[in-house]
């Protein structure tokens, strides 16, 4: 059986801090208002909620300095999606 990977599998831990930071920066553009096109709350709250329940999952295999900052880019995710949902 051949799987997608050649040769060495990956650690889990930097697949998902690298999900972990596309999904946030998704949320970001979810909640970014343009021309023409309104800021997507629905959207940004999954990405929001779906980073978060795999940050939860992996954090404890974490370095200290990625578990910081990871959970710094998460609370100002949060913070400017209930700033600008306006609640």
């Amino acid at each position: 059986m051949q799987g997608g990977f050649q040769g060495q599998i990956p650690p889990v831990e930097p697949l998902l801090s690298e999900v972990i930071a596309t999904l946030a920066l998704a949320a970001h553009a979810y909640l970014t208002e343009e021309e023409g096109r309104n800021a997507d709350y629905e959207s940004a709250e999954i990405a929001i909620d779906v980073a978060t329940s795999a940050f939860e999952r992996v954090k404890e295999r974490l370095g200290a300095d990625q578990r910081l900052a990871i959970t710094q880019m998460l609370t100002e995710t949060r913070l400017t999606f209930v700033r600008k949902r306006g609640t």
